[in-house]
């Protein structure tokens, strides 16, 4: 099948793909972390990290995506050997499932926006109570509807008219808010306070082995490598297009975008909270660094409290309040898109037509999402399950690198044809030793330190526990291993011109 769309630029590329990056996770679990980690301590092993994980998964999926046009399954099967078919069919299952709740998501930061625009936000005492309250009614069901329904409508349109049309759009527009809120939150009294925490560094905080693993776990999550979605986006760049510059620019480009929000979010809590002890407070290390339900204290609790007494004006609060879930929704959108793309992708190689891979995508998501938008327990499940499986995925997009050849991989496909960025040797070592390193020591400790926290670490219906992830690993991976024939003959076999 000869490829017939591309992105009508590098930049076009470039600003898709760092729609993929910047997320929800940018700008409320990347503060959370950090403030969990010692804060500047944080820094150093997270940006160690993106050079030695993030960059190097995101040049093999442009690798790989520009130099086999399909998506995961069809792609990896081409890479490693048809028999190996069935972890590309586990890389497009983890962004699918983690897709289902994420629209969930998305739908909040609308709801939000459209609170915080109407001023319905301030006019509530407990915002603990309004949460709850929201996440207990139906509105999550018809905000999740919402926000699929407008993400399909992008990707339904194709690349040209609809991915690159709205990312041209979202993305620059999502730039602009947040450098609005960093002018602004730099500003305000006691800033300075925040900021030094975010950046002066703690020796013994840095020889801490659990910084290390969660700066590892944030950069395998918040830049989109290994998920499969920038492999998908790749397939529609020219063939007179530089993967490791690009690379670069992403994920550089995430972690300044990152860097930024992390900025905003800590200035504004220090500055705004009041000392603990004061009646009604709340200090800021304890606002920052809260999770909240399913993760989501700081963004959806004590944020907008933070906003109400940003300055003495209602009308200034609700406009940096608004700009704020506006910038979230934009973020998590954008994420969407690539996912459901990813999805459709994967049914379009399958022998599917567009629309019609849309319309099943869409409706699997909506219904398959219908639990998380019901019950936060569900949600937290699934990310906790499916965040933790990435790890995965991009074990198996080094693996098919390797079994293609690292150094051949290297030369032939990075450093070939429209390349101006040469790779050295330095890449076969990463993606050869560094990288499966990586995996197995995150894996193991994900999965270990589970136990410290649940005697009944086995049980796989409990929310959050090794034996949750392994039962519900297992069941698609059997799956997918005992389809791979069919599936890679299936996959490739449509695509033969």
């Amino acid at each position: 099948m000869k490829q017939q769309e591309f992105f009508s630029s590098r930049w076009m590329l470039i600003i898709a793909t760092i729609g993929i990056a910047v997320g929800t996770g940018n700008i409320w679990r990347f503060s959370r972390v950090v403030a969990q980690n010692g804060g500047g301590s944080f820094l150093i092993p997270w940006v160690i990290f993106l050079l030695i994980w993030s960059v190097p998964l995101i040049i093999a999926e442009f690798a790989i995506g520009k130099s086999t046009r399909m998506g995961p399954v069809g792609a990896i099967a081409k890479i490693a050997g048809r028999k190996f078919g069935w972890m590309g069919a586990f890389i497009v299952f983890v962004s699918t499932a983690i897709m289902f709740y994420y629209s969930v998501v998305t739908g909040w930061c609308l709801r939000y926006f459209i609170s915080a625009l109407s001023g319905d936000l301030f006019r509530v005492d407990d915002h603990l109570a309004y949460w709850n309250d929201f996440t207990s009614s139906y509105e999550p069901l018809l905000f999740h509807f919402i926000a699929i329904s407008l993400v399909a409508f992008v990707v339904l349109k194709g690349v040209t008219k609809g991915i690159e049309t709205a990312t041209k759009f979202l993305v620059p527009s999502l730039l602009i808010i947040i450098f609005i809120l960093f002018v602004r939150a730099i500003t305000l009294p006691n800033a300075i306070e925040g900021i030094k925490y975010f950046f002066t560094p703690d020796i013994n905080v840095i020889l801490d082995h659990k910084v290390w693993l969660n700066a590892l776990t944030q950069n395998a999550w918040d830049t989109g490598a290994g998920w499969g979605l920038i492999l998908v986006y790749a397939v529609y760049m020219r063939k007179k297009e530089d993967i490791p510059l690009n690379a670069a620019l992403i994920g550089f480009g995430n972690n300044a975008i990152s860097i930024i929000a992390g900025i905003t979010i800590f200035s504004t809590v220090f500055a705004l909270s009041l000392p603990a002890g004061q009646a009604g407070s709340v200090d800021a290390m304890t606002q920052v660094s809260q999770s909240g339900p399913a993760n989501t204290g700081l963004t959806f609790i004590y944020l907008p409290l933070l906003f109400s007494k940003m300055t003495g004006s209602d009308t200034i609060n609700i406009f940096f309040a608004s700009i704020f879930f506006l910038a979230l929704f934009f973020a998590a959108f954008t994420s969407l898109i690539a996912m459901i793309e990813l999805s459709t992708r994967t049914m379009i190689d399958f022998g599917l037509h567009r629309k019609k891979a849309i319309k099943i995508v869409v409706v699997a998501g909506f219904f398959l999402g219908l639990p998380s938008a019901y019950n936060l327990n569900f949600l937290a499940n699934q990310d906790w399950v499916w965040g933790v499986g990435l790890i995965l995925s991009g074990a198996f997009i080094a693996f098919a690198v390797k079994q293609y050849g690292i150094d051949k991989f290297r030369t032939e496909l990075i450093n070939g044809y429209g390349s101006d960025i040469k790779i050295g040797k330095w890449y076969n070592y990463i993606i050869g030793i560094l990288i499966p390193i990586q995996v197995v020591v995150l894996i193991l400790w994900w999965l270990i330190s589970s136990v410290s926290w649940d005697p009944e670490w086995w049980n796989p219906f409990h929310v959050e526990n090794a034996g949750t992830a392994i039962f519900q690993w297992a069941i698609v991976l059997v799956f997918f291993i005992a389809f791979n024939k069919y599936i890679v003959a299936k996959t490739l076999n449509s695509n033969l011109d």
